[in-house]
């Protein structure tokens, strides 16, 4: 019998199932997907379900389940964190024990419950520590037999940060950083106190970081007051937090409100209040702080490793910002990143972990590429699937029997202004569309970014979009052929197809500045002429790669608008149902799953109970 381990992370946050068989990953996917329900926490059945299926592989026959992290040491942490700050956070300590003695602290008899569904045979339960999960997650995927690992999130069980060395199929812990100092949390705390999410939002913060004033004084004065008040960063990277200021480690909040107001001049910002210069300005100070905090560890980890690679994971490992100016210092030849870098990619980690050191599996050698198979691991349907959703809705479509008639069509209507939603393979895995359930238009259309934030997404709109470029035209656009399939590194936009800004810039305000024409792909291009770049080769993904080249023939460009095929406080669509009421539900031209191609206009109401606008959620 095969090598088949099962990983699994859930309960805090983006649940996910994993499946590797012998080594190789054969399927992984976040339970929200499949649920509906955004960062779903719950435990992930319809994702082991499915990624059991996809393998062929009974419950029965599994070699192991690892679960992401260690229960009781995390318990241990939130026990000894509650009596250091006693009698602060006892409400939260009553709201928090039921939970854990009910459920989160009885895991091993959780998981042989909630998996009786799927076979009754006692199969080892494996639980290796949090950072152990992202760093296998990082390491034993990536193509190189020895790297420097670095994660970066909030907490684990104790640790925040560590600096691991991967080499052959052995990973050996060197220096971690324990809560509560923690770089994540620090940048969650700004995420709070900016009037974003937790666990979600911190993305708009690097995009919102993009807006503010480098050479203004209010930037440095809030960089100086975070580095002298907030945090203690040493030359190694690790730091201290003013805990005075922060309050989540008993509360159920990030910060001290009143604290940071004094210290910073400007009140918490409620959600979906406007945004001010201010705001911006403190975004930036934040980014450049975080930046600064993560060269010094990846400086330390080549210190002490000596490895010409660097691996990367942790929720942290998503600020594609920081993993630019990581890789322009050139303390490292190669930088590999996971793409589902935070909670979803434990589950693979996990697995990973149990599979190596566990079970003393080999790494397998890779000459170029990885072993994620693009993060393409997701369920994919085929023409009777399709065919059902559209008997459902009495669905009007087009089919085409050659793949390279419907890209010349799609691309043509692309060309002409409209917005389509892109459905095909196997799903995602990770919070990044890459060319497989993906809302695509015209990167050269300066209205396009508005028409997609605004009618399509219905999210804030100084947000960003990435551009999908064909790997072989890359430096046409940008300044350097950095290869970034997953969407983790930003590059800068080439002098030629710049246009300057107003002398006045930073004294508009933010919509003004954001719709001024700054570039010849003015919407992919970010305020600082950035974008946070997807290079597509025609192996990783033939079919993206081939409607791309048939939109460069069409016009002489060779990018797209990519951005991921949901609404706002919805997940990444999954099935062709859930493409199609996507669809409906927003004002996008056309739909393309499969060969079947579907006209807005042509389209008849949803079924009653499937009609209404879809409920928009707050991020």
């Amino acid at each position: 019998m095969n090598s088949a381990i099962l990983g699994i992370s859930a309960f805090y946050h983006d649940s996910a199932a994993a499946l590797i068989v012998d080594g190789e990953i054969i399927a992984a996917a976040q339970e929200e997907r499949f649920t509906r329900i955004k960062h779903d926490a719950g435990f992930p059945v319809n994702a082991i379900k499915y990624v059991l299926e996809e393998g062929g592989i009974d419950y029965d026959e599994l070699s192991a389940v690892a679960f992401y992290d260690k229960p009781l040491l995390k318990f241990e942490r939130l026990l000894e964190t509650y009596h250091a700050f006693a009698p602060k956070g006892l409400l939260s300590f009553i709201k928090a024990m039921p939970v854990w003695i009910n459920e989160k602290l009885f895991i091993k008899k959780l998981i042989r419950e909630k998996t009786r569904q799927f076979g009754n045979a006692k199969i080892p339960i494996l639980f290796p520590e949090h950072h152990l999960s992202h760093a296998a997650s990082a390491y034993y995927p990536s193509p190189f037999d020895d790297a420097a690992i670095l994660t970066i999130d909030g907490v684990g069980e104790w640790a925040t940060t560590t600096i691991c060395h991967g080499k052959a199929s052995q990973i050996t812990l060197l220096k971690e950083l324990h809560f509560p100092h923690s770089a994540g949390l620090l940048y969650a705390a700004f995420t709070y106190y900016l009037g974003f999410k937790v666990n979600s939002g911190e993305y708009k913060v690097m995009g919102l970081a993009a807006h503010g004033d480098r050479d203004s004084a209010q930037t440095a004065e809030f960089k100086q007051k975070i580095l002298a008040e907030l945090v203690d960063v040493r030359e190694d990277g690790s730091i201290i937090l003013n805990m005075p200021f922060f309050d989540f480690a008993t509360q159920l909040k990030m910060t001290n409100d009143k604290r940071w107001e004094s210290l910073f001049g400007i009140p918490r910002r409620q959600p979906e209040s406007e945004i001010g210069q201010a705001h911006m300005n403190l975004a930036l100070a934040i980014q450049e702080v975080t930046e600064w905090i993560i060269i010094a560890l990846a400086n330390t980890a080549q210190k002490i490793t000596g490895s010409k690679n660097l691996v990367m994971a942790g929720g942290v490992a998503l600020n594609c910002v920081a993993n630019t100016k990581i890789a322009q210092t050139g303390l490292f030849d190669n930088i590999w990143i996971q793409p589902a870098a935070g909670d979803a990619g434990g589950s693979l980690g996990a697995a990973y972990a149990a599979y190596h050191i566990w079970g003393k599996g080999e790494k397998k050698t890779l000459i170029s590429s990885d072993s994620m198979n693009g993060a393409y691991l997701g369920p994919q349907y085929d023409d009777k699937q399709i065919l059902n959703m559209i008997r459902k809705y009495e669905a009007s479509y087009a089919h085409f029997e050659s793949f390279d008639e419907l890209t010349a069509v799609v691309s043509q209507r692309i060309a002409d202004g409209n917005v389509v939603g892109w459905f095909q393979g196997r799903m995602e895995f990770g919070p990044r569309a890459l060319g497989n359930r993906s809302i695509l238009g015209d990167p050269r259309n300066p209205e396009m970014q508005k028409i997609i934030n605004i009618k399509i997404k219905a999210r804030e709109e100084f947000r960003p979009f990435a551009p999908s470029v064909l790997l072989e035209d890359t430096g046409r656009y940008f300044k350097t052929n950095l290869n970034s399939p997953y969407m983790l590194f930003v590059e800068s936009l080439k002098e030629e197809l710049r246009r300057e800004k107003p002398d006045n810039y930073y004294g508009l305000n933010l919509y003004d500045r954001l719709y001024h024409i700054r570039s010849e792909i003015q919407s992919v291009t970010h305020v600082d002429y950035s974008a946070r770049v997807q290079t597509v080769s025609k192996d990783g993904n033939p079919k993206f790669w081939q409607l791309i080249n048939s939109f460069k023939r069409l016009t002489g460009c060779s990018l797209l608008i990519n951005t991921s095929f949901n609404l706002r406080g919805e997940p990444i669509v999954c099935t062709p149902q859930d493409a199609y009421r996507g669809f409906m539900h927003t004002e996008m031209d056309y739909l393309v799953i499969g060969n079947y191609l579907f006209d807005r206009k042509a389209q008849k109401p949803l079924p009653e109970g499937e009609s209404e606008k879809m409920r928009f959620f707050l991020d």
